[in-house]
C-alpha cells in the first residue's frame, strides 16, 4: 500500500466523529484535545457561552447598554434643553451683524460759517465671530494685523478682550492713513476677519476762537458708566458722544440713526447674500444763532482792553431782545474743544485744571455773581407797578441815610440831591433805592418778600431755559433762609444792600441780559436760545408804560449818568452800569447791561469784567462791541 492510499486521519473517513469513543485509548487524541474534558455524557456542541463564562458576558453586555444610554440621553440632553441655545450660537457664527454709522450733523453760525464738521478717518472694526476661535491662531492672526498696521498688539488684544459678546463690535484701530487702509482694502481676502469702515473725527473753530468752545462743547469715545446708560439705544462701546455744550444738549439730532446689515458669510468669510439692511439715517444739521465774527471781535476786544490791568475774567452776552436770539456768549478765558475731541494729553489738561483763571468754566451762564447796580431797573419797576412810586416821586440824596448806629451810603460823597426814578436809574443813586426797597422813616418801601417775588418773575433763581448744559439758577435770599444757614435774623441793613445789588442776590450775566431785554422790548421776558429752530418763547411780564419809564432812565445814563462816554457810539445806545462788592478785600467786579438802538433795539449787550474795579471798565469794552456791531461788521 502506498503511502498515498494511507489515510494520515484514520478516524476521518467520513463518518460522524465519536470522541467519546476513541479518547480514552488514543494517545493522538490525548494529546489534541487535553485541554477541552467534556463528560462522556455530554454531546459534541461548542457555543460563545462555553468559552467566556455566563455572568462575565451578563456583566460586559450590561456596561455596553449602559454606555449607549449615557449617549443617548446626552445627546437628548443637548437637542432639548440646549439646542435653542447652540442652534443660535451656530447661527451667529455664519450670520454677522454690521453697523452702519450715520453722519454727524454740520453746526453752522447764524451767517452759515461752519463751527463744527466731520474729518474722515479711517478704522479697523471686527467682532469675536468673525476672529479665529482657536486662540493660537488668533494670536498670530493679529500679531500680523498689528504688524500691517504698524500698531502695538497689545492694544489690539485689549480691545478684544473687552469684548462682552461674540457679535459685539470691537475697534481694533482708528485713525489709519490713506496707504495702510488702501493696503487693506487691496488684500481683503487676507484680512477677511476685519471690517474697514470710514469713520469721523469732529473739527471745531475753536482753534480761531476759543470762547466757542463753552459753547459747542465737544465729542469724545464713550466711558464705561456712559455705555451703560446707551447701550441699548445703538450705540457701540467705542462710538463717540456730545459730552458738554450743544453737542451734549442735541446729541440726538446731531447723532441720527445708524444703521444695520445682517450677512451670511461662508467658512472663509466670504458674503454670500444679504440677509436685511436698515440704511443709516444722517444727521440734521444745527443751524445757531450766534454770530460768529461777533464772538471773536468779543475776544479780541476783550484780550486788548484788560491787558494791563489786574482784571483778567469776563463774560460778554449779546441777545436779540425781539426773539431771545442769543448773539454771542462769551466766557473769557477760554479752551480749545479740539484738545478734548482727539483725546486731551495729561500735561495740557493738567495745566487746564491748574489755570487759576478757570478757562474750563462758562462763567457767562454758570457764574453767579452779585448783581451790582445792574438789578436797580427792576426794583424801580416793581416800585412802579406796585404803586410804591410814580414816576415823580422824588427823594433827597445827602450822601446816604443813617439808621440808628448804621449808615448806608451813596456812592458820591455829599450826594445827589433831590433825585426821581429817572435820575436814581442814570446816575445810580443808592439813597432812592434804599427807600423804594425796605423803606424810610415814614415811607413804606416794597420790602424784601415783595422785592424777592418780583425778582423771580423776572427770571431771576431759576434758569433762563437757554438750550445748553451746565446753566446756574442764581439765588434770592430771604429772613428764613438767613436763620436756617446764619442763625442770625433779618435786619433792615440786609434789605438795603439787597436794593442796591451788593447783598446775598445772585445773578448770572445771561440773567442780567434777560432782564434788559425786558425794558429792550417795552415789557416781554424772552427766552434765550441757541438753536435758531427752537420754539420763540416770549411772554409780557409788566406794562408798555412802566416799561418806557425805566428805559427812558436807562437812555439818560448815556447822555447824562455814568456812561456818557457810550454818546461816540453811532446809534442810540440805553444802559445801566455797576459795580459789585464780593469782597471785603477783592477789587469789584465791573458791570455794564445796555441796549441799541435805543428806539428800535436789536441787540442786548451784558458786560461782566471779574474785578474789574470802579473805574467801569465794562464801559469801554461795550463802547468797543457797539461800534463795531454798527459800524465796522
Amino acid at each position: 500500500m502506498s503511502r498515498l492510499d494511507q489515510n494520515p486521519f484514520p478516524y476521518f473517513n467520513g463518518e460522524e466523529l465519536d470522541l467519546n469513543k476513541h479518547r480514552a485509548d488514543d494517545p493522538f487524541f490525548e494529546e489534541a484535545f487535553a485541554t477541552h474534558p467534556q463528560s462522556a455524557l455530554e454531546p459534541n456542541r461548542s457555543f460563545v457561552g462555553s468559552v467566556i463564562k455566563r455572568q462575565r458576558f451578563t456583566f460586559i453586555f450590561s456596561i455596553a447598554i449602559s454606555i449607549l444610554s449615557i449617549l443617548f440621553l446626552k445627546a437628548g440632553f443637548l437637542q432639548i434643553v440646549h439646542g435653542t441655545e447652540y442652534r443660535t450660537q451656530a447661527e451667529e457664527n455664519r450670520i454677522f451683524h454690521k453697523i452702519l454709522p450715520a453722519e454727524r450733523g454740520i453746526v453752522y453760525d447764524r451767517n452759515g460759517i461752519v463751527l463744527a464738521e466731520n474729518i474722515p478717518t479711517f478704522q479697523i472694526v471686527t467682532s469675536k465671530n468673525q476672529l479665529p476661535a482657536d486662540s493660537k491662531e488668533l494670536a498670530l492672526t493679529i500679531l500680523n494685523l498689528a504688524k500691517s498696521i504698524n500698531r502695538d498688539p497689545f492694544d489690539l488684544f485689549t480691545a478684544i478682550e473687552q469684548a462682552k459678546t461674540r457679535d459685539e463690535q470691537i475697534l481694533l484701530a482708528t485713525d489709519l492713513d490713506y496707504e495702510t487702509a488702501m493696503y487693506l482694502a487691496a488684500n481683503e481676502k487676507q484680512y477677511s476677519f476685519i471690517e474697514l469702515e470710514i469713520g469721523a473725527r469732529r473739527s471745531y473753530i475753536t482753534d480761531g476762537v476759543p470762547s466757542l468752545s463753552h459753547i459747542l462743547g465737544y465729542t469724545g469715545i464713550i466711558n464705561a458708566e456712559e455705555y451703560d446708560e446707551v447701550k441699548d439705544t445703538g450705540y457701540r462701546r467705542f462710538d463717540y458722544l456730545g459730552k458738554q455744550g450743544l453737542e451734549s444738549e442735541y446729541e440726538t439730532k446731531l447723532r441720527g440713526t445708524y444703521g444695520e446689515e445682517s450677512i451670511e458669510v461662508d467658512a472663509f468669510g466670504n458674503v454670500e447674500r444679504i440677509i436685511s439692511k436698515h440704511d443709516p439715517v444722517d444727521g440734521e444739521d444745527l443751524n445757531l444763532t450766534i454770530d460768529a465774527p461777533l464772538q471773536a471781535y468779543i475776544e479780541s476786544v476783550l484780550q486788548t482792553r484788560l491787558d494791563g490791568t489786574m482784571a483778567s475774567k469776563a463774560s460778554v452776552i449779546a441777545l436779540d431782545p425781539n426773539n431771545g436770539d442769543v448773539l454771542a456768549l462769551v466766557s473769557w478765558p477760554a479752551y480749545d474743544s479740539n484738545d478734548f475731541t482727539n483725546g486731551i494729553d495729561s500735561k495740557t489738561y493738567s495745566a487746564l485744571l491748574a489755570d487759576k483763571d478757570q478757562p474750563l468754566y462758562p462763567r457767562a451762564v454758570a457764574g453767579e455773581f452779585p448783581s451790582g447796580s445792574t438789578i436797580k431797573p427792576l426794583y424801580a419797576a416793581a416800585a412802579l407797578i406796585e404803586g410804591i412810586i410814580t414816576p415823580t416821586t422824588s427823594f433827597l440824596s445827602t450822601g446816604g441815610i443813617r439808621v440808628s448806629l448804621w449808615f448806608f451810603p451813596d456812592w458820591r460823597a455829599g450826594g445827589h440831591g433831590t433825585t426821581n426814578v429817572y435820575w436814581a436809574i442814570a446816575d445810580s443813586v443808592n439813597t432812592f433805592f434804599y427807600i423804594i426797597g425796605g423803606g424810610y422813616q415814614d415811607f413804606d418801601g416794597l420790602g424784601i418778600e415783595k422785592m424777592m417775588e418780583w425778582a423771580a418773575k423776572f427770571g431771576f433763581g431759576d434758569q433762563t431755559g437757554l438750550d445748553i448744559p451746565g446753566e446756574a439758577d442764581g439765588f434770592l435770599p430771604s429772613p428764613e433762609w438767613k436763620w436756617e444757614t446764619k442763625g442770625e435774623q433779618w435786619y433792615i441793613g440786609d434789605t438795603y444792600h439787597v436794593a442796591i445789588g451788593q447783598g446775598d442776590l445772585l445773578a448770572t450775566p445771561l440773567q442780567i441780559a434777560r432782564l434788559t431785554a425786558v425794558f429792550a422790548n417795552k415789557g416781554y421776558l424772552v427766552e434765550p436760545r441757541l438753536n435758531s429752530e427752537k420754539e420763540i418763547k416770549i411772554q409780557q411780564l409788566i406794562d408798555e408804560n412802566t416799561a418806557t419809564v425805566v428805559r427812558d432812565a436807562m437812555r439818560y445814563t448815556v447822555t447824562g449818568g455814568s456812561a456818557q462816554s457810550m454818546l461816540t457810539v453811532p446809534v442810540e445806545v440805553a444802559g445801566k452800569t455797576g459795580t459789585a462788592q464780593w469782597s471785603t478785600v477783592g477789587i469789584p467786579h465791573s458791570w455794564f447791561t445796555g441796549f441799541a438802538p435805543f428806539e428800535d433795539p436789536e441787540i442786548v449787550l451784558t458786560v461782566l469784567i471779574e474785578e474789574g474795579g470802579d473805574d467801569y471798565l465794562a464801559v469801554p469794552v461795550a463802547k468797543d462791541i457797539l461800534n463795531w456791531w454798527f459800524s465796522d461788521r
